[in-house]
């Protein structure tokens, strides 16, 4: 009777509504909290860069015409490589490569994610049984020694490879957080509701489901491109990546085995260091927008900090 008592309510199953409000939700709590709005400027200014390097830099990344090793000068704001390069133009052309590799690694681990843990929490009994081992055993796992062994093994095949070691090794933590989300919400009476309809499991998982789970869904790709960011460029750093590919980790590679440091031209290794630190800062401070959603003991205490005392 409660079924149909819920079906009878116009609009008693709004997919599409349901995601509608998720995202409206969600951008008024990027637009209430600075941190995060500083974060979303910097991934725009840094999007920016990697859609347009050509009206940026000054010259051909590759073009090694210049004097070798020079400091930082008029001509070359961040000096030159030891062939010659310009180090600011491959600053800027590595930025697209950087954030590709930062945002399809984050969204295929989030997509990963979702599919193993909502769907081990929804379906229940030997699904959920295995889909949980298997998240177990990729969560105690040694996570930097087996990307070091990996990329090892896949050495020089760059980009493709780095993805998909990432990926590989990047999912679990995300899917244990899912499956309990989802567990939590499984016996709802909305749920109960478009069962009673006869919509079909997938529909269940992505229109039912996820709608209300979109701020923890989202907060997941958040970190993994947090993690992404710093692991991709420590294993080009270590010089497990595609030498002839220009990123910010294989400018790290390149300027530690050159003696950057040693030579005086500091920005050469500082300058993609400090972009890595300022990627990776601009999606953990959007973060701040969603520990706000997914945790509503946040507002109210954020806005008590702001009144003063009677």
């Amino acid at each position: 009777m409660n079924a149909q008592a819920e079906l009878s309510r116009p609009g008693a199953a709004p997919g599409a509504r349901s995601f509608n409000d998720a995202g409206v939700r969600l951008g008024k709590a990027i637009l209430r909290n600075r941190k995060a709005t500083i974060g979303l400027a910097l991934l725009l200014l840094i999007t920016f860069v990697a859609l347009f390097p050509g009206l940026i830099a000054p010259y051909d990344p590759h073009a090694a015409i210049f004097d070798q090793q020079i400091g930082p000068s008029s001509g070359h704001i961040l000096g030159t490589t030891q062939v010659g390069e310009d180090v600011f133009s491959q600053l800027i052309y590595g930025t697209r490569l950087t954030l590709i590799i930062t945002v399809v690694v984050g969204a295929i681990t989030t997509i990963v994610a979702v599919l193993i843990g909502v769907t081990a929490a929804y379906i229940g009994g030997m699904a959920d049984g295995t889909l949980s081992l298997l998240t177990d055993i990729f969560l105690i796992v040694p996570t930097l020694p087996l990307l070091i062994v990996l990329s090892t093994y896949l050495e020089g095949s760059g980009t493709v490879a780095i993805i998909a070691v990432l990926c590989l090794t990047g999912w679990a933590f995300g899917a244990r957080q899912l499956r309990s989300q989802a567990l939590s919400i499984r016996n709802k009476d909305f749920l109960e509701s478009a069962r009673v309809r006869g919509e079909r499991r997938p529909y269940i998982i992505l229109v039912e489901i996820l709608p209300n789970m979109l701020s923890l869904v989202v907060a997941n790709f958040l970190g993994s491109a947090v993690y992404t960011v710093a692991t991709a460029a420590g294993l080009q750093f270590l010089g497990l990546g595609n030498s002839g590919e220009i990123t910010w980790g294989t400018m790290l590679h390149f300027a530690q085995q050159n003696g950057a440091l040693e030579s005086g031209n500091v920005f050469w290794a500082l300058a993609p260091g400090a972009a890595v630190a300022l990627l990776g800062t601009s999606f953990a401070l959007l973060n701040y927008a969603f520990d706000e959603i997914t945790n509503p003991a946040l507002r109210p205490a954020r806005r008590r900090r702001g009144k003063s005392p009677a």
